[in-house]
This record gives C-alpha cells, structure tokens and sequence, in this order.
C-alpha cells in the first residue's frame, strides 16, 4: 500500500508538497520566537506542519518531519555557530532534526488510526490526541538525551503573546497543549465542512476563548526587596583575552555606578568572578570589601572546586566574607560544560572536544537562597528551560526568582533574547518577579505579569536598582503543571487503545 493510500483516515498530500510545507513550517516556526518574535506564526506553521503529516505512514512521516525539524532548529540555534564554527551548529541541528522527525511520527499515525478508532468523534477526540502527542514531543526533546534541550517549546513563543497566562493556570506544556489542539481542531472543520454544522464550531471556539480570557492566576503580594542586578559587560567569553580578575573589576565599577542608593541584595550574573573565592583570597577578600561597602549581601556565580569534582555554583557572600549558602546548576550543558562519552566523541573531533578541559558536575542542593528569611529562587543559564528547577525552587517558598546567564559567547545573535523570552514566562507561571542578568546582556527585571520594569541593552555596562515585588502563593501551572504533562503522555494512548477495542466488539 502506497504512503498515500490510507482508507478511512486522512489522505496524504504528494510527498514533495508535504516536505515542502514542513520546511516552510520550519522558517515560520523559527520567526516566532526571538529576535523576530512574530507570535501569531507559530499557528501558521502548524496549520502548514500538521497537514503535512495527516495520513502519511512511518517512512513518509519521517522525511516530513526531518524536514521541519531540520530547518526549524537550523535557524533557531545558530547562534551555536557565532564562535566554534559550523560543526557544533550542524551537529546539533541534525540530532534535533532526527528526534523532531521521529517524535512526530506518532501524529502522523493518529491521523491514520483515530478516524478508524472513534468514527464519530473525530472533529473533536483527533485534535485533542494530536495536541497530547506534540506535548509529549516536546518533552521527548527536552528529557532526552542527556539531560533534553528543552529549547523549541512552542508555549514560549506566547511571551509577549495574549495567551501567555494561560500557563499560569496548565504551565508551559498546558499552553502548548491548546496552541495544538486549536489548530488541529480547525483543521478538521475545515476537512469535514464543520462550517454547515453550527455544533462543529463549539469546541474551536471554546478553545480560543480560553486562551483569550484566561487571567493570571491570582499570587499574594508579600512585600518588596530593593535588589541591583549588574551587568559589568566584561571579557567573559570562552575565548576573550582576559587579564587577571578582570572581570570581577568590570562587576564592580558597573556596581559603583549605584552610588549610595539603599539596596537589599547585590546581584552579580553567571561567571561574574574570575576565581573560586573559596580557593582564592584576593577575590575573597574583594568580595567581602563591597559587600560592607553596600551593606548588603551579593549573590555571585562562578566555577567551584570541592575536592575533585567542579559546579557551576551561585552563591549568597555574606558581610562576613563567606558564604554558606550555595547552589549548583542542576543541568550543566552537554558539549559546553562538559563532555558525556568523551572518549567517543573526542575521537570523532578531537580539537573541539579537546578545548573543554573542565567537566562540571550537576548540581542537587535546592535552587534558593534566604536573603533576611526572603526565599530567593534561583536558576543559572539554561537552567531556565527545564520546568523542574523553577517549580521546586517556587514550591521551596521563592517569593522572587533570580536568573544568572553569562551570554558572551553569543554576541551578536539572537540567543540572549530567547533566554529572555523565557525569562518572562517563567515569571507569568510562577506569578513571581524575575531578575534576569546577563554578564553582557540583555538584563531585565520582570514583573510578575511578563512586563518589563528595567532594561539593560546587550554590551552595555551598569546596574539596575529597582524595589523588586515579592509574590508567596503558588499558581495551579506550579502545582498541577506535573500531573498535566503525565496526563498528556497517557492520554493520547488510552485513547487510541479504547477507540480500537470498542470497534472490535462492535
């Protein structure tokens, strides 16, 4: 049988025009995130991407789905590219490309076997598993492998969209869900010429308002703490000419510039230190000097040894000069800050494999610190991706969330302002003030509904001095965004399962 020929289900497209309209999917689906940021395309692509899967059978869904994949990560993580080169873009582009190819070939299949399995409930019970399987997609991508890169993930493309409080309520993926299903939805108006039947326009409709009118789920206000984010805009890319503790010199000029202005925690972005200050007195001993100086404490990160093994370490240095409260990035990034199956891979490449020396360890203390009995959460870099991070560093009693990110290995490229992208609907989820600082930008504080209330500009040094909201309560995307994600990995399967046991008995 023909990859077209598919009785009672959806018929497939030419295989030449269904490849086609997943590539253009792919460029759309990249416009609408960060730079370009044009959120409505996002629905665009699908209307494009989901067709051209309909019907088709494994092999043909593959071709369509390396297609989109492909065209869709090569655009969205070129900034991979800026200073290693084509080979680390390239590789990470076809890995993505083949898991997206594979991972949606479960929808092609749905649109084969659900017509079959529930006849009369298609408009409706396809959609919703079609929704359920690019949900599980997206987490398929960001588990897995080593640790998932949960990049793509449709629901941020919302965060200056009118559906991003949705999350507040499903979470991320809750969002994803209805982005999907109300595409899949009108598409199957339109296939069954729902227009005629008044009743087919109920669950489209229902779906829209739902992203529409949905608020923000309700958080108490708890107060405020005056916090300075600085970016010092120093050299504190992988491969910039340093001079010694210069970067921590670029922190603290851009520190001074607040002048005598009250604060209540100083905070410094990723790799904001050059030296480990446990190890190291000098920068100790700085440390220690403008902390009095502020009077306040500083959260700061840098590289940190204990015994053999190295983290990537955030920490809160006290008018003491120490710091005992510490956290250690959960999900250090592949190939970046370390190298699985080194031995492999270095000999497949051995000169980029060989120019990352140090090997850090993920973290598992919590990712919070007390500041005056104020829970600080905290997330490092990419960690902002992965749902767990923010929801335990929320659920541990976080009334503010701090994102540190040191971005100078992509100058120029567009990466700084999708981490930011996902900064601001952390802060819609969580009902939570985010402080997102950069090493060399952009920094942003953010307030609980997305909005903006500073800007730092990529390279550009200074401080930003705001008396930042604290928010206690926890949002139901916080609280069920687990149990939505579960549901949505089990659903779509328990459907197609009781709709082909039912047409057997009948």
């Amino acid at each position: 049988m023909s990859d077209t020929d598919a009785p009672s289900a959806s018929r497939a497209m030419p295989l030449w025009a269904a490849i086609g309209m997943a590539a253009a999917a792919g460029i759309l689906m990249a416009l609408a995130f960060p730079a370009a940021a044009v959120w409505p395309l996002v629905f665009v692509a699908l209307a494009l991407l989901l067709p051209a899967l309909g019907g088709r059978r494994v092999g043909g869904a593959l071709l369509v789905g390396l297609a989109y994949g492909l065209v869709f990560f090569a655009l969205q993580v070129s900034f991979t590219a800026r200073y290693l080169g084509p080979v680390p873009w390239l590789a990470l582009t076809v890995v993505e490309g083949v898991l997206t190819a594979v991972s949606l070939v479960p929808i092609a299949l749905a649109y084969r076997w659900m017509p079959r399995a529930w006849p009369r409930s298609r408009p409706v019970a396809l959609p919703l598993v079609v929704a359920g399987l690019w949900t599980t997609h997206e987490l398929f991508l960001g588990n897995w492998p080593y640790g998932g890169f949960p990049w793509g993930r449709l629901g941020m493309t919302q965060a200056q969209g009118p559906f991003a409080p949705v999350a507040s309520w499903l979470g991320v993926s809750g969002l994803t869900f209805l982005m999907v299903a109300l595409v899949a939805l009108l598409i199957e108006l339109f296939r069954m010429h729902g227009w005629r039947r008044p009743m087919s326009l109920i669950a489209p409709a229902v779906t829209l308002l739902v992203l529409l009118l949905t608020p923000l789920f309700p958080t108490t206000r708890s107060g405020e703490m005056r916090i300075a984010a600085v970016q010092g805009n120093g050299t504190t890319g992988y491969f910039d000419e340093r001079e010694p503790y210069g970067v921590i010199s670029a922190q603290t000029d851009a520190t001074r510039t607040i002048g005598e202005e009250d604060v209540d925690l100083l905070v410094w972005p990723e790799g904001g230190i050059d030296y480990d200050p446990f190890q190291d007195e000098s920068t100790a001993r700085r440390l220690t000097r403008l902390v009095n100086e502020f009077d306040a404490p500083l959260l700061a990160n840098t590289a940190t040894e204990r015994g053999k093994r190295i983290f990537n370490t955030s920490f809160l240095w006290t008018r003491e000069g120490d710091a005992s409260q510490l956290h250690d990035k959960r999900h250090p990034v592949p190939f970046g800050e370390y190298v699985p199956d080194r031995d492999f891979y270095y000999a497949l490449a051995p000169e980029l494999i060989g120019l990352i020396g140090r090997e850090y360890t993920p973290g598992t203390n919590p990712p919070l610190v007390r500041v005056d009995g104020t829970g600080v959460g905290l997330a490092i870099c990419f960690d902002v991706i992965y749902d767990e991070v923010i929801r335990e560093s929320v659920s541990e009693g976080a009334e503010v969330l701090v994102f540190q990110t040191n971005n100078a290995d992509f100058r120029g490229t567009d990466e700084n302002l999708q981490q930011l992208a996902f900064a601001r609907m952390r802060a819609i989820e969580t009902g939570r003030s985010v402080v997102n600082v950069s090493t060399v930008g952009t920094s942003q504080i953010i307030r609980p509904d997305g909005s903006t209330v500073s800007t730092l500009d990529a390279d550009e040094a200074g401080a930003l001095l705001e008396d930042v909201e604290l928010r206690s309560g926890l949002t139901a995307g916080v609280v069920l965004g687990p149990w939505i994600q579960l549901g949505m990995l089990i659903t779509p399967v328990l459907l197609v399962v009781a709709g082909l046991l039912s047409r057997r008995r009948l």
